[in-house]
C-alpha cells in the first residue's frame, strides 16, 4: 500500500531524475501520447531503462521490461507518469507490469487521461504490488504541462520564436542573418522538440526557408511544415514546395483556382480549406483545432512580424522565445522593425533571461 506520506530516499530521487531525462529526450517525438521515461532497479542496480517509442507506441514501461536481460521478480520500477491500464492499440502497461513480477512501482504524477487517472494505482495495488506516487512531482508536472494543456484544451501547445537585432529589426534586406550560429543551434533544437512548425506564405516567399532540423543526428526528426496561404500564392520554386510529400506539408487556404489546387495536390501537399474574416485573416483557433485533429501536439511558430503580432495580441502562445542580438542592423535598405515588443511585455507575465552561453546573443523566455 501507499499513503500520502510516502518517503523517498536520495537513491529514489536519482532514479526518477534519470527517468525524467529519458522522457525529456523524446519530447515532441511521441505523437499524441505523452513522452514517458522508465527505469527498473534491482538490488540497487539499474537493470533496464525505457522510453515511449517514436510516434507513441510501445510505451516506456513495456520497452523497459522488454529491454531487460535479467529476471524482474522483486525489482522496482520508476516511471514519470502513471502507467496506462486501458486497452488501446497496445495492451495495458499494468498487465505487462503484473506479468513481469515487478514488486514495486513508483510514479511521479497521476495521468490526466480519464481512462487511467488513479485506476492503475488500484489495479497494481490489488495484485500486491507496492505503489507510491509523488516523487519529483513539481518538476515532472512542469515537464508535462504541454501534455496537460493538450488533453484539457484539445489544442496544440504553441511556442513562438522571433529573432531581432539590438535596434529591434526583424528583417533587413542587406543582412539576413541576425543571430549567431549558437542561437541557430538552439532554434534547431526547438524544431526537433516540436512536431509541427508554422509560417505564412509571405515568409516562405521572402526567405525561402527549409524549416527542418539540421542538428547532427536529428535530421530525421524535422517538424511537419504548416503554411498559412489564403490564395495559394506560395512560390512553387521554393524549397518547401519542391521537398513536399503527403506526410510533411499542410497548407491552409481559403480560395484558389482549380489548376493551382491541382498542382499543389500533385506535390503531395495536404490542402485544408479554412474560413477568413473581413480582414482576410484566418480563424487561428479553428486552425489550431484542425491541427490537433491531424495529430499536432507541439507547434512552433516562426512567423514574420504580422503573424507574430497577431498571435501575441490574441495570447495564443503558451511560450515565447525572443532571440536578441547585440548588433545593430542597417536601416539604409529595405528593413522591418519588430512592432510586437511592447505587446509581448504586456501580455506575458513571466520573463526569464536564459543563460545558454550564446556568445553575446540573449534569449528571453516569455510564459
Amino acid at each position: 500500500m501507499s499513503t500520502k506520506k510516502d518517503k523517498f530516499t536520495a537513491k529514489d530521487i536519482f532514479y526518477m531524475e534519470i527517468a525524467l531525462d529519458l522522457a525529456r529526450s523524446r519530447h515532441g517525438l511521441t505523437g499524441s501520447n505523452p513522452s514517458v521515461g522508465c527505469v527498473i532497479v534491482k538490488n540497487d542496480k539499474i537493470i533496464s531503462i525505457g522510453q515511449t517509442s517514436f510516434n507513441g507506441r510501445p510505451h516506456a514501461e513495456t520497452n523497459a521490461i522488454k529491454n531487460s536481460f535479467e529476471d524482474l521478480k522483486g525489482s522496482k520500477m520508476y516511471v514519470t507518469l502513471e502507467p496506462c491500464c486501458h486497452h488501446g492499440l497496445t495492451p495495458p502497461c499494468t498487465d505487462t507490469i503484473i506479468k513481469s513480477k515487478i514488486s514495486e512501482v513508483i510514479y511521479s504524477i497521476t495521468d490526466i487521461d480519464k481512462r487511467v487517472r488513479n485506476k492503475s494505482f488500484k489495479i497494481l495495488n490489488s495484485k500486491r504490488i507496492i505503489v507510491k506516487k509523488g516523487l519529483l512531482k513539481d518538476k515532472v508536472e512542469k515537464f508535462y504541462y504541454p501534455y496537460f494543456f493538450n488533453r484539457k484544451k484539445k489544442l496544440p501547445f504553441v511556442t513562438g520564436k522571433v529573432a531581432i537585432s539590438k535596434n529591434n529589426i526583424i528583417y533587413s534586406k542587406s543582412q539576413k542573418r541576425i543571430t549567431n550560429s549558437y542561437s541557430d543551434q538552439f532554434t534547431h533544437l526547438l524544431r526537433y522538440q516540436n512536431d509541427c512548425i508554422m509560417i505564412t506564405y509571405k515568409t516562405l516567399n521572402k526567405d525561402n526557408p527549409r524549416l527542418n532540423c539540421r542538428l547532427k543526428g536529428m535530421e530525421n526528426f524535422s517538424p511537419k511544415r504548416i503554411i498559412l496561404d489564403n490564395k495559394l500564392n506560395s512560390n512553387m520554386n521554393s524549397y518547401i514546395f519542391k521537398s513536399s510529400n503527403n506526410k510533411n506539408t499542410l497548407i491552409f487556404y481559403n480560395k484558389a483556382d482549380k489548376l493551382k489546387i491541382s498542382k499543389f495536390k500533385r506535390k503531395g501537399i495536404i490542402l485544408i480549406k479554412s474560413k477568413i474574416d473581413r480582414d482576410n485573416k484566418f480563424d487561428i483557433k479553428e486552425i489550431l483545432k484542425k491541427l490537433y485533429n491531424f495529430g499536432c501536439r507541439n507547434l512552433l511558430v516562426e512567423g514574420g512580424n504580422d503573424l507574430t503580432n497577431f498571435l501575441i495580441k490574441n495570447k495564443i502562445f503558451n511560450k515565447f522565445y525572443l532571440f536578441k542580438s547585440p548588433k545593430k542592423l542597417s536601416k539604409s535598405l529595405e528593413y522591418l522593425k519588430f512592432s510586437g515588443l511592447k505587446k509581448l511585455n504586456q501580455k506575458y507575465a513571466k520573463k526569464i533571461n536564459l543563460n545558454l552561453n550564446l556568445r553575446k546573443d540573449r534569449i528571453i523566455l516569455y510564459r
